[in-house]
Formats: C-alpha cells, structure tokens, sequence
C-alpha cells in the first residue's frame, strides 16, 4: 500500500498551517500538472486568510471554493456524472470549537456546495439538507443558481458515455480523475475546521449519497483532537468512519501521520477500500496519507509550501516570492 509523505509532528510556534488535497486514484502522467498547480494555489489562498486574521472556517471554505472553481477536480464545476448524465454534488463543513457542521446532498445547479454546505451550518438548526430541500433553502438565502450544463465539462461528458456499460467498475473508472477535494486548518490558538466537497462517483445511481456530507466520514473537527478531510471510495470510508477513527486513534496518543496511516490500513483490511486523508492537529502537527496510488496534496506552514502526488514525494519551496516550477528539495520517506 503506498503512503503520501507526511513531516514529523511540528511544535505550537509553528501554527497556523493549511492542508489541502485534489482526491485520491491515479491520473496519467501528462494530467499531473493541473493536479498539482491547483491544490498549491488552494493551500496559498487559505493559509493567506489564515494569516490575515480569518478564521479556520474562512480558510477551508475559501480554499475548497477555489478546487470547486477548478474543472480538472471532481466537485464544483468538474463534477463527474450520474447515471443519467446529470451531476449531483455533495460537501460538509465543520467547526473544531463548537462542533458545529452543516451538510448538503445531492445538490444540483449551485456552483459551490461547500459555501452552501456553511449556510447550512450557520442559518439553520439542521446539519445535512438534501436535494431540493436544500435548492429551496439556497433560493431564500439568495444563493443564484447556474446552468447544469455550467458544471459539465466535455471530459465528464465523455467518461460518462465511456461508463455506460453495464459491466464497467466505476471505482476503477473512475480513477483516471481525482476525486473528492478538501481541506483542512488550524490557527494560532489551536482551533481546527475541516470542509470536503465532490460531485460523488461516476456513473452513480440518481440520488446515491457518500461519505462526504456525512459527519464522521467526509470530514470531522474537534479542537481537542483535531480535523480530518477524506477522498476516496466513500462507501468504505463510511463503513469505517475513516475520519472519526483517525481522532480516535489520534486521542490515543498517537500523531497525525501514525493514526492515518493504522486507521487505512484497517480500512483496507476490513472492507478493501482506497482513500486518502489530510489531516491537523491542535498543535500544529499535520499528515497527508493514503493507501491509493497516487492523493494530490499540498500545506502551507511557517511559510513554506509543501506538495506531493506519488507515493514517498514531499516537495517544498518557500511560500512568498515567485512560484518556483521545481521543487527547492525533495524528501523520499
């Protein structure tokens, strides 16, 4: 099973930090660059409100927004599709503080399901709402809806009539694109947040819900332990509660990296799954893990920016100044 590099756990001085993933599968080699050039504006952006005084919450919604914005990402406007060629987009946020959260699922014609996802959390009582429950709670919050077709680009278009078939594996289809995005923070006073969003399986069945706006499988926060963000297969994550089992693995004392990495490998043990994790802790530790072949990532901390796709990589350059297209030195754990 392959591991994405994660640093060693990193002292409180060291806060805030951002990370960010692009999901989790395997691209062909001539895709990376999108992949990875996306994930490190992300991880700039939402360190950057970090450091301007914004909240945890600020942070990961601006930068899940941007990925969502992005069409080589599988949420927001690159969505893959449904079985009837529509697209149907799930996100979560959560506040580490308050253990506040707020869900939607199976959203059609809103650009950004993430910012929709913290309305839910900040104007209602409720933590998921679904399908048209949650349009007509986007319409009286003033949130425009856009054209479906907006949200279709011709390489969904094109998988999803590659994936007709009845004997395809959209697991396995679906891994010549990432998956879900995500994102997770802590600032310098140790609160944490998380948010996850994605346009859920190719080809899926009208209606399927996965993991992502489920509390505990598409992404948990708590200040006393810290925040987690998945992308993978989300009927395993959910089957595990992936990220709810990271904190608890985590609350036993272990780090950020050695908890994702048992909490994976029960994963694949138990029920076979693929995924991926980012992951902080109060203290300013952080990990990017999976046991898929290939998790676009990237974290900004103490400024500097971190970055990886293919197992072992660890890519870092100084965050301010101009971006540097080669990595300034490489770490193989």
């Amino acid at each position: 099973m392959a591991a994405v590099a994660s640093p060693r756990r990193i002292a409180a001085a060291m806060l805030p930090v951002l990370v960010v993933h692009g999901g989790a599968g395997s691209i062909p080699r001539k895709n990376e660059e999108p992949y990875s050039a996306g994930v490190q504006v992300a991880a700039r952006a939402g360190y950057a409100v970090l450091r301007e005084g914004g909240s945890v919450m600020d942070a990961v919604v601006e930068a899940v927004t941007l990925l969502e914005n992005n069409p080589v990402y599988n949420a927001g406007c690159g969505s893959v599709l449904n079985e009837h060629g529509g697209v149907e987009m799930d996100a979560l946020v959560m506040d580490g503080h308050t253990l506040s959260s707020g869900a939607v699922s199976a959203v059609r014609r809103i650009a950004n399901p993430v910012q929709l996802a913290r309305l839910v959390m900040e104007k209602t009582s409720h933590l998921c709402l679904t399908a048209e429950g949650a349009s007509k709670f986007a319409r009286a919050m003033g949130v425009q809806e856009v054209q479906e077709e907006s949200l279709i680009t011709d390489y969904a278009r094109k998988r999803w009539k590659q994936n007709l078939d009845r004997d395809s594996n959209p697991v396995e289809c679906q891994m010549g694109k990432m998956g879900t995005v995500g994102a997770v923070a802590a600032d310098s006073e140790g609160n944490v947040a998380c948010a996850t969003s994605t346009g859920g399986m190719l080809n899926k069945m009208e209606g399927r819900v996965g993991d992502t706006p489920c509390i505990g499988c598409g992404g948990y926060a708590d200040n006393r332990v810290g925040a987690v963000s998945p992308t993978g297969h989300g009927e395993a994550i959910m089957k595990v509660t992936l990220p709810r089992l990271i904190l608890f693995y985590m609350e036993q004392g272990k780090s950020a990296q050695d908890a994702s990495d048992e909490a994976l490998a029960y994963m694949w043990e138990r029920v076979q799954g693929l995924a991926g994790v980012v992951v902080v802790d109060p203290r300013g530790g952080w990990a990017a893990r999976c046991n898929s072949k290939q998790m676009m990532w990237a974290a900004a901390q103490n400024d500097v920016l971190h970055y990886g796709l293919q197992a072992g990589e660890h890519f870092s350059q100084p965050l301010q100044g101009p971006d540097v297209p080669n990595a300034k030195d490489q770490e193989q754990h």
